[in-house]
């Protein structure tokens, strides 16, 4: 409007001889996108010292409450990479099994016919997971919404029928870690030494810290990935593939990268989690109740599409199983109810409700646009932020 004025204002501005004025020099605006702020330094700071105490934590803990947070690392693993498929790419994948099962299946091989140390099989088993995601990509890709939804439950079925033939690895029925492999791991001499502990609690320790470093390098990275162009390019897909083309986004590189890299971060943990189970099997390894359908759970009810609402999500699932499991299918009942709750009343989760309510932001991946005229202060929120505007600037 205030260009509109001004063009009027020329319009009538004539001199004597009814010659119209210079015409007036445009408004030039500038538009920029910038990442709302949170609480940057005082999360660093609280994360520094939280992991500094888990770090040490198994100096002074239980073996159980050890084995307890194994379990609350590797399904935030789980979580965050399946959030980053499905609640900032869209792609609803009900196959991520299939690289569990891959990576436990490689971590296996390695360690039992080369005698290769489990740290080094558990980075390898990420790498051969990642390998295997990229045919299966040109497959699944083909696909859209529930088609592609099926489509990866089937390869991941695939995947297990595959594995079920391999008699060197058990067959159908699985196979053992030997005592040789579990007792070999790198570092386990040294904490029983430094703990006083035993073989199995020191194997432990040490599967514990390699679940710490995978879930806290697992939401750094998601985290980075977010806040970064290509961050901002999965979230264009998510909300319209045709709009995000429109503006320079290549939308197969972009879905075909973020696919592979949570393939080899599902890979990693699928080999952790089949270290300290010692035993595995293909239904087991390519469940999709254990490993893809709990994972949708604790992301719907703690707030797909936030990398707060995992960790939320993944606390109340470890209290409901931890209490309830023991009432058999109530349980599962229960988990079904909740989740049907959370959907109705609070569509966005836990944590989207509490980020909507009291503006709360952790981890502030969203984008706002920032407007600059010429001479002027900046003002956000001139006009309502347009992801397409942020693209055009920064894709």
């Amino acid at each position: 409007m205030d260009l509109f004025w001004q063009v009027a204002a020329w319009q009538q501005n004539k001199d004597d001889k009814g010659r119209r004025s210079p015409e007036p020099a445009p408004i030039k605006r500038n538009y920029a996108s910038r990442i709302g702020a949170g609480y940057g330094r005082l999360l660093a700071a609280f994360g520094a010292g939280l992991i500094s105490l888990l770090i040490v934590l198994p100096a002074f803990a239980s073996r159980n409450l050890i084995q307890d947070l194994i379990f609350i690392f590797y399904m935030l693993a789980l979580a965050q990479y399946w959030n980053l498929l499905a609640g900032y790419a869209g792609l609803v994948s009900v196959g991520q099994q299939a690289f569990v099962g891959l990576g436990a299946y490689l971590l296996f091989a390695l360690t039992i016919f080369t005698g290769m140390d489990p740290i080094l099989a558990i980075i390898l088993a990420g790498a051969f997971a990642g390998l295997c995601a990229v045919p299966t990509a040109f497959v699944v890709f083909r696909l859209r919404g529930a088609y592609f939804a099926i489509g990866t439950w089937v390869v991941a079925e695939v995947y297990r029928l595959v594995f079920a033939q391999f008699k060197s690895l058990g067959g159908g029925t699985g196979t053992s870690l030997p005592p040789s492999v579990t007792n070999s791991v790198f570092g386990i001499e040294w904490v029983r030494t430094a703990f006083d502990v035993r073989t199995p609690a020191a194997r432990d320790i040490i599967t514990y810290w390699i679940a710490l470093a995978l879930v806290a390098g697992t939401v750094f990275a998601v985290y980075w990935i977010l806040r970064s162009r290509r961050g901002l390019a999965l979230a264009a897909i998510r909300d319209s593939e045709v709009a995000a083309e429109s503006v320079g986004v290549d939308n197969f590189r972009t879905k075909f990268w973020v696919y592979v890299f949570a393939a080899i971060g599902t890979g990693m943990v699928g080999a952790l989690i089949y270290l300290q189970k010692a035993r595995v099997s293909p239904d087991a390894a390519f469940s999709v109740l254990d490993w893809t359908a709990y994972v949708v759970f604790i992301v719907v009810i703690g707030g797909i599409g936030t990398i707060e609402g995992p960790i939320i999500g993944v606390i109340i699932f470890y209290l409901m199983q931890t209490y309830l499991s023991s009432y058999g299918t109530w349980y599962l009942i229960l988990l079904g109810a909740l989740a049907i709750v959370i959907m109705l009343f609070a569509p966005k989760g836990i944590w989207g409700y509490i980020s909507d309510r009291w503006g709360l932001v952790l981890f502030p991946v969203r984008r706002t646009l920032t407007v600059t005229t010429l001479g002027e202060a900046p003002k956000t929120g001139a006009r309502p932020p347009s992801l397409i505007d942020a693209l055009r600037r920064d894709v």
